[in-house]
């Protein structure tokens, strides 16, 4: 796979995600297999770049190359200027966010309220793209696949992009009106695939091997971009890769690792947020974590309570500890039950 002058290492992908997928949670999920990671949604508007959230999205220190940084806004130079702003703070992709379908984003008419103004997507796109060609950087665009399932344009936002020098597109298999509601439907990115040159990634849905590989059979995409699915489970990256390289299931993570795994992630998480913060913003983490685990919830409402860093991770590793005791890892998936191991047996 290919964006740009970058070669990644594989076609399974981190979804950029609002309030998840910070600079700990991205470097996690490249260590455990993930061939490329966009990070959270950053504000075009320079009055924004100051704050306290802002200046933590733009904190790159010793994150995996190549860094991507997804910027959002309806303004052509302001987002331009954005894309150069964010080069300097360490970008080397810039990703245009199309495809949010929250209110408070589509109702400044961004995200993927811009769907239904093609002219201004193209703006958009023909600014960013000349705005970052000096530096060499290539710019990708994630959206979906119209504004409703009576207005559904991917095909010629997908034209659009590709004309405007577009590196890659993300097509998520939902329209803005379907929020994450239902299920991802894949005719649409398969018909978008068919119709460009540049690379297609697949978004949607896709929470398993199995998945990743029928997705990428049928649409004809490039890659698949996991987003939900991940959350506490950034070992699903692995999974995917080596099914889809050897047509094997990778074993699933012992109960001693995923405790590992969770530590590593929250002594990273408190590091960059700091003791107030991080407390608080580890939580909804180790609540996916936990989640379908015998015990889980109850000990989900625990922390939940707890108020210092230090007596969160304790708890964390003395629960996974004790249940590592009573329910021992059950072995690698096989193919007449490929979700056999208890730790996936939770929502995707």
């Amino acid at each position: 796979m290919q964006i740009g002058a970058w070669s990644l290492p594989n076609n399974v992908f981190v979804a950029p995600m609002a309030g998840v997928t910070d600079r700990p949670f991205r470097q996690l999920c490249k260590k455990l297999g993930a061939g490329y990671a966009v990070s959270e949604m950053a504000a075009s508007n320079p009055q924004l770049w100051q704050t306290v959230k802002s200046s933590r999205r733009l904190n790159h220190d010793g994150e995996i190359e190549p860094v991507a940084v997804q910027i959002a806004g309806a303004d052509p130079a302001m987002m331009a200027q954005a894309a150069v702003f964010n080069i300097g703070k360490g970008a080397r992709i810039i990703d245009i966010n199309m495809g949010c379908p929250v209110k408070k984003v589509c109702h400044v008419a961004a995200g993927s309220a811009l769907l239904r103004h093609e002219d201004l997507v193209a703006r958009i796109l023909e600014a960013v793209v000349q705005a970052c060609q000096p530096h060499n950087v290539p710019v990708t665009l994630k959206t979906r696949t119209g504004w409703s399932r009576d207005d559904r344009n991917a095909l010629r936002i997908g034209q659009i992009a590709q004309n405007a020098g577009i590196a890659a597109l993300t097509l998520h298999g939902r329209t803005r009106e379907d929020l994450y509601l239902g299920e991802a439907e894949y005719d649409t990115i398969r018909a978008v695939k068919a119709s460009l040159t540049i690379p297609v990634v697949a978004n949607g849905d896709i929470d398993s091997p199995e998945k990743a590989r029928q997705v990428l059979a049928y649409t004809g995409a490039d890659a698949v971009m996991i987003g939900r699915a991940a959350q506490g489970r950034p070992w699903i990256f692995r999974e995917i890769d080596h099914y889809l390289r050897t047509g094997q299931y990778l074993a699933a993570p012992s109960w001693n690792e995923m405790r590992d795994l969770l530590l590593a992630h929250l002594a990273d998480h408190y590091h960059f947020y700091g003791e107030h913060t991080g407390v608080r913003t580890a939580r909804k983490h180790i609540g996916w974590y936990v989640e379908g685990l015998p015990g889980g919830q109850a000990f989900a409402d625990r922390i939940n309570r707890l108020e210092s860093t230090g007596e969160q991770a304790a708890a964390v590793e003395l629960w996974f500890s004790a249940q590592g005791d009573v329910l021992p890892h059950t072995g690698p998936p096989n193919c007449d039950n490929p979700r056999q191991d208890v730790a996936h047996q939770r929502a995707a």
